[in-house]
C-alpha cells in the first residue's frame, strides 16, 4: 500500500480509502477542501494505480498492511478514517481488528453480505476477457457504471490499464466474499455510513447491518444516488456530512 501525504503533519490526520479500479486521485475534491485544517493521507490500494506491481491480496491482507502503517506513522491512532467500496471493507476490517485505530469513520457503499454464486460466476469471464480493461471503450462503460466524474475519467483510464490480472481476480473475489468481520461491535469509532438509494438491495441491506453492528454509527441513504456517488459526484454533500460527524 502506496500513500500520498496533503497539508500540515501537525494537523489531525484523515485516511482516504479509494475504490476499486480508482486511486487517490479519486478523492481530489475533499483532499483540496481538508489539506488546510487536517494532514490528508490518501492511500493507494495494493494492485491499483502507482500500486499495481503489489498484487492485492485480500481485504484482510490489505487492512493488515494499513494498520501496521498506523501503528508505525501516528503511534496506533488517527483522526478519521473514509473509505469507498473495497475502501470501505478494508475499513471495517481495520476496525474489527484495531478497535480503537480512529475517532471517526466514514464507511460509504461496503458489501458485507457474500455473494459467492456471482464470484464464481464472474471470475472465470474476468480471467478469458481480461484484455479488454486496457480498452478505451470499455473502460468508458465502466467508468460510468462506477459513477467517475468525466474530467477523472484520464486518470481512471491510466491506473485501470495497469491492474493485473491476478489483482483484478484477487479483488472480485475478496469484495464478493467479505462478511461482516468478528469483533466489528467493539469499535470505539462514530461511524457514519453511506448509501445511494439507487444501489442494489444487497447494498443498502449491507449499510443497515453495519449500523446494526457498529454501536455508535449513524445511517444516511442518500437520495437519488448510485454506487459511490455521494463522495465520487457530490463531493459538497459528503463534506458536510464529513463535518457533522466531526460535532457529532
Amino acid at each position: 500500500m502506496d500513500f500520498k501525504y496533503f497539508g500540515n503533519q501537525d494537523k489531525p490526520v484523515i485516511l482516504f480509502l479509494h475504490g476499486g479500479g480508482l486511486s487517490w486521485w479519486s478523492w481530489k475534491p475533499q483532499i483540496e477542501a481538508l489539506q488546510h485544517d487536517f494532514f490528508v493521507v490518501a492511500a493507494i490500494i495494493e494492485g491499483h494505480g502507482e500500486a499495481a506491481g503489489t498484487p492485492f491480496i485480500s481485504i484482510q491482507e490489505s487492512a493488515k498492511n494499513l494498520i501496521e502503517n498506523i501503528n508505525k506513522q501516528y503511534g496506533g491512532r488517527i483522526f478519521a478514517i473514509c473509505g469507498l467500496s473495497i475502501g470501505a471493507q478494508i475499513l471495517v476490517e481495520v476496525l474489527a481488528q484495531k478497535p480503537d485505530i480512529t475517532e471517526y469513520a466514514v464507511i460509504e457503499s461496503a458489501l458485507v453480505i457474500p455473494m459467492k454464486t456471482t464470484v464464481a460466476l464472474t471470475v472465470p469471464l474476468y480471467e478469458l476477457f481480461y484484455g479488454l480493461i486496457k480498452k478505451r471503450w470499455v473502460a468508458k462503460l465502466q467508468g460510468k457504471a462506477l459513477n467517475i466524474p468525466d474530467d477523472l475519467f484520464e486518470s481512471y483510464f491510466e491506473d485501470s490499464s495497469r491492474m493485473t490480472k491476478n489483482s483484478l481476480v484477487n479483488i472480485t473475489r475478496s469484495n464478493g466474499n467479505f462478511p461482516i468481520p468478528v469483533g466489528l461491535n467493539k469499535t470505539k469509532a462514530k461511524a457514519l455510513i453511506l448509501v445511494g438509494e439507487k444501489e442494489l438491495g444487497i447494498m443498502k441491506n449491507s449499510a443497515k447491518i453495519l449500523h446494526e453492528t457498529i454501536p455508535k454509527s449513524r445511517l444516511v441513504i442518500n437520495e437519488k444516488s448510485g454506487h459511490g456517488e455521494i463522495s465520487l459526484k457530490a463531493s459538497g454533500k459528503y463534506l458536510s456530512l464529513l463535518f457533522e460527524l466531526f460535532h457529532s
